[in-house]
């Protein structure tokens, strides 16, 4: 693990199981354990304004299989820096990656203290390749940057994954800025895989007003012309931003009946 454990006590101020956290209600609303009860009555409430979420979250695993698949066997990608990791689930970054090509490298970013607590089941990598944490946020790409080359070689391309991260951030931290500074780190040939939720249902919108009066983070939802311009200087991959469940989307995907409220993209770096 790259960063250095937090104390005790640090932890617990960290944890916050007063107010809802994001990694946590999105464990909730995709059926995990991980998570308090100020989590799951955040989940419920957002479920009783709009009940599509659950199938939404499921919509993003796919398309984060689907990326990572595309990327590690069209791409030969073979390093993976995943920024706002979330809780372990089935098939992690680094399971779907090294299930196809060993060697994988992979590093974890989040700022969550209890993605922290969990990292070492992100950490059993294959013995061929390697696995990494950083405890982070996503404000301080330098740190992101410096802490992740101690596991991946930054002068063979890297895949940046950010999954529902980019709407953590509000404008006034600039986020296209720092999705610009992490690729600026990163070596031609590298690529962007984003995805993240829109302003464009009315009934979502409500849920995350909601959301944003109760929890210790707020997300901001974003048009889909906005979310598009993170990939700016870079060649999309075919079918470009697009709603999530239509990018390449696979035989074994289900919920494509879900209301399209993210979209979702892959681009080079050249």
């Amino acid at each position: 693990m790259n960063s250095s454990e937090p104390t005790p006590g640090e932890f617990r101020d960290r944890l916050q199981t007063d107010r809802p956290h994001s990694a946590r209600v999105w464990n909730y609303l995709l059926g995990g354990k991980d998570n308090y009860p100020v989590d799951s009555a955040v989940g419920e409430a957002i479920l009783a304004t709009f009940p599509e979420f659950v199938a939404v979250a499921r919509l993003q695993r796919q398309f984060l299989a689907r990326a990572v698949r595309f990327l590690v066997r069209d791409a030969g990608i073979r390093q993976f820096l995943d920024i706002g990791t979330g809780l372990p689930t089935a098939d992690n970054t680094h399971e779907l990656a090294q299930r196809l090509a060993p060697e994988s490298r992979i590093v974890y970013v989040d700022n969550d203290p209890l993605v922290l607590r969990h990292a070492e089941a992100l950490l059993t990598s294959s013995r061929e390749g390697a696995c990494a944490y950083v405890d982070a946020d996503v404000r301080d790409p330098e740190r992101i940057l410096a802490e992740a080359a101690e596991t991946l070689d930054f002068t063979r391309p890297v895949a940046l994954t950010m999954l529902g991260i980019m709407g953590q951030i509000s404008d006034a931290d600039r986020p296209a800025e720092l999705v610009s500074t992490l690729l600026a780190g990163l070596p031609v040939g590298s690529y962007l895989a984003l995805s993240d939720g829109t302003n464009t249902n009315e009934a979502l919108t409500k849920a995350v007003e909601g959301y944003n009066g109760q929890s210790a983070n707020t997300y901001h939802l974003r048009s889909p012309q906005e979310i598009a311009s993170y990939f700016a200087g870079l060649d999309l991959v075919e079918p470009g931003v697009v709603p999530t469940s239509s990018w390449r989307p696979e035989g074994e995907d289900t919920g494509t009946d879900a209301p399209h409220v993210s979209v979702a993209g892959i681009a080079l770096k050249k």
